[in-house]
């Protein structure tokens, strides 16, 4: 039995710069002329609101209090979010209903939701809801969103705002299966390929539909075996895959694995199956080196994560995205070996 690390933040924290968490790395220094982005500052909140030891380190709470300022000066009135910031503090391009807006959804309502500190909470539910006015055509997107939404609804289970929320995201995400042969509601797999199931599993639950529960878990048992045809995962590559497109193998990317361990830890709390289970354990064991170039993906010594899985073996390169993936599965592990003591 191999034994998973503990959540390592230390490669995470060297990212931090005087705005927010460097969205690149060179190796493990920062490339701070690429600055910060939206997207990352969101994934670090959503990391750090849902890390058990978060109360025991000031650097994780300092750090989470600055993602979420990060998010607050990047939303505007309209709910939407900006997604790119210089290393100068300059904002670039217009605010978006994209994913940048999804993913600070998710953290948002993560926050409102597990945080205990009381200016936390408010200040997280007070972006959310303006947030929720949102609707994106995106159904990665609103995916997101919805899981944002859930996590709203699991302690405030009456709010109107996150209910009609996640009612926009069934909309979007509530698509027939493209055949038989290929179970998923899309011609192509892209990125983030599991979210889709989780996110109905997560609305089908909390606004009780049991067919959109069903939908989600059929399509995400299908994502899971189409990703295990070696007996480990083989997550979609970087280019994405068609039905005829089975041979390619890399880049892979650890953003998938992440997204792949949160739909199943999603499903086994709801089902009690245990095959749920060990596709988690799956996800675990990728960035032990259980993959198809039986490699570690990870820095053992500061827990940074390595950017991209390709044939030649890993790209070294330890961005906050594939750093948070790590984080993100390993707080999975650590919270099994807990329940279990």
């Amino acid at each position: 039995m191999i034994e998973i690390p503990e959540p390592n933040f230390s490669h995470l924290l060297s990212l931090r710069g005087p705005y927010g968490t460097f969205e690149h790395a060179k190796f493990a220094q920062p490339r701070v002329e690429h600055g910060y982005c939206t997207d990352d500052v969101a994934r670090v909140a959503l990391v750090l609101a849902r890390h058990d030891g978060l109360a025991t380190s000031s650097d994780l709470i300092e750090l989470l209090w600055s993602s979420l300022h990060f998010m607050e000066m990047a939303q505007r009135s309209n709910g939407e979010f900006l997604n790119r910031r210089l290393c100068t503090g300059d904002w670039e391009l217009p605010a978006s209903n994209q994913d940048c807006w999804g993913r600070a959804m998710w953290s948002l309502g993560t926050i409102y939701a597990r945080c205990d500190e009381p200016g936390l909470r408010e200040r997280a539910r007070s972006a959310f809801e303006r947030g929720a006015a949102v609707r994106s055509p995106w159904p990665r997107s609103m995916a997101f969103a919805a899981l944002g939404a859930s996590e709203f609804l699991r302690v405030t289970p009456n709010h109107d705002v996150a209910r009609q929320l996640l009612n926009g995201a069934v909309a979007v995400l509530d698509r027939e299966n493209v055949s038989d042969h290929w179970r998923w509601p899309e011609e192509r797999l892209t990125y983030a390929n599991a979210i889709l199931p989780e996110a109905l599993i997560a609305a089908g639950v909390y606004l009780g539909y049991e067919r959109i529960v069903e939908r989600g878990l059929e399509q995400l048992r299908w994502l899971l075996e189409m990703e295990t045809p070696r007996g480990h995962l083989s997550v979609i590559p970087s280019g994405g895959r068609g039905p005829d497109e089975s041979d390619k193998i890399f880049d892979q990317q650890p953003i998938e694995v992440a997204a792949m361990a949160d739909a199943c830890v999603r499903a086994s709390n709801l089902t009690g199956d245990p095959w749920w289970q060990q596709g988690r354990q799956l996800c675990e064991l990728w960035f032990m080196g259980h993959n198809d170039a039986g490699v570690v993906m990870f820095d053992t010594d500061t827990g940074g994560g390595y950017d991209g899985l390709t044939a030649d073996g890993p790209n070294l390169n330890q961005g906050a995205e594939s750093s948070l993936a790590v984080l993100s599965t390993f707080q999975h592990a650590r919270r099994v070996a807990m329940a279990t003591l």
